[in-house]
């Protein structure tokens, strides 16, 4: 799994925070052995559902780190609502992770 999430609830508020395992090639890194460009390889769009409905959506570029970390709120929520995170990157790969508020 490629996803590592937490979850905190309090009076109908959660933060959520997240770190996603993955490698963000800009491109423009050159391997150390062949000398030749690294290729592009990093996460476009990360999506955010509560209970079946999108909640959150953020577009990203290769700007950003290495297994990068995100957090954010969530109004209006309580404790066993399910969350599902999941990310796309621009190969067309994708995870999710599902779990229940705590």
């Amino acid at each position: 799994m490629s996803i590592k999430i937490r979850t905190k609830t309090k009076a109908g508020i959660t933060i959520v925070s997240a770190m996603l395992r993955h490698p963000m090639e800009t491109g423009r890194r050159k391997d150390p052995d062949t000398e030749e460009l690294i290729p592009v390889h990093h996460i476009t769009e990360i999506s955010c559902e509560l209970n079946g409905e999108n909640v959150m959506t953020a577009v990203i570029g290769a700007g950003i780190s290495t297994n990068p970390f995100f957090s954010f709120y969530l109004n209006d929520t309580k404790a066993d609502d399910i969350l599902m995170l999941s990310w796309l990157d621009n190969l067309g790969n994708t995870d999710t992770i599902k779990t229940a508020l705590k």
